[in-house]
């Protein structure tokens, strides 16, 4: 027995992207996605909601490191772009997965640093990761997943990110590549990608480390089965739309450097522990007391310093 066919509309829902820098790439597959996605509906819409811009995305990004690296447009802050860049590298808020009190089921971080499996244990991906890529840097099977299919499927928030895929280029430059299985194409790629790369950045230097000598950030490419565009801010993607239509390149983008009282803001924020009234562990304190600025180290929560007071100078 065969399935009944019938004329299929015209699809025009998969975008390739290949850009030098990241900024470049995030602007133009926001906007490839809202001119050719297909219409879809999803589990987290409201009634009178839009159907959303959905796209197959594949995104080359040749040199994802250099600057500018940042867009002006994204829309979270510049300083919750720092906070998230620590949650993934870092694992800031690990300590905040919890579901039976109704905290989060995951964090990226987690997932590839601790991925726990029943009756096997926890197990570091990372550490596995540079591991093989130390004894062979050309192999296919360096890779970091976060599914759980034993429970995910039926989870309330599941992971987007599905896998990382790492291989050195030309014995000096290591690549990159995500799976994402759904991407916020809009509110949240951008923020994934930037602290995805510097996830990959991290890898190389340890990478370096590891083989007494220098491997370098090499080419990142970022895959989404659904790249969307949520109807219920379609409004605000308009808005958007109208911004970077009225600048040129330069004024759309910034530069590490621009930001950097913006990133301290974040980590201040971080330290004094501004977003929960669950503990930040010790061991993120002090790494962050030793990442801000000694002109930022005022604004510090006294509670925060005295639980690492014996591990720093006192102030001079």
């Amino acid at each position: 027995m065969t399935a009944e066919t019938h004329p299929s509309p015209e699809r025009r829902s998969v975008i390739e992207i290949r850009t030098r820098t990241l900024p470049e790439a995030w602007e133009r597959s926001v906007v490839a996605t809202w001119q050719d996605g297909d219409a879809f509906r999803t589990e987290y819409d409201k009634p009178g909601d839009p159907p959303s811009r959905d796209a197959v995305a594949r995104l080359v990004v040749e040199q994802p490191m250099a600057e500018p690296r940042i867009h002006r447009a994204i829309p979270c802050g510049l300083a919750d772009l720092e906070i998230y860049r620590q949650e993934v590298l870092f694992g800031v808020h690990d300590n905040w997965i919890c579901p039976e009190e109704g905290h989060w089921e995951y964090t990226y971080h987690e997932r590839l640093f601790a991925y726990k499996v029943p009756g096997v244990g926890v197990i570091n991906q990372m550490e596995k990761v540079i591991a093989k890529l130390a004894e062979a840097p050309h192999t296919r099977r360096a890779q970091a997943v976060t599914w759980q299919a034993w429970q995910d499927i039926g989870i309330s928030d599941p992971a987007c990110l599905q896998r990382l895929w790492f291989r050195v280029f030309d014995d000096r430059q290591l690549d990159m590549h995500s799976s994402m299985r759904s991407n916020d194409a809009f509110k949240a790629a951008f923020m994934n990608m930037y602290a995805f790369t510097d996830l990959q950045r991290w890898v190389a230097e340890r990478l370096s480390e590891r083989m007494g000598r220098p491997i370098a950030v090499g080419r990142y490419i970022h895959s989404a089965d659904s790249y969307h565009i949520y109807g219920s801010y379609f409004a605000e993607f308009e808005r958007f739309l109208k911004l970077i239509a009225s600048k040129s390149l330069e004024e759309r983008t910034l530069s590490t450097a621009d930001v950097r009282d913006h990133f301290d803001d974040g980590r201040v924020t971080l330290f004094n522990g501004a977003q929960s009234d669950i503990p930040l562990p010790e061991e993120h304190l002090l790494r962050l007391y030793r990442e801000i600025p000694a002109s930022r180290r005022g604004e510090l929560n006294p509670t925060q310093l005295e639980r690492i007071r014996g591990a720093i100078r006192p102030a001079t």
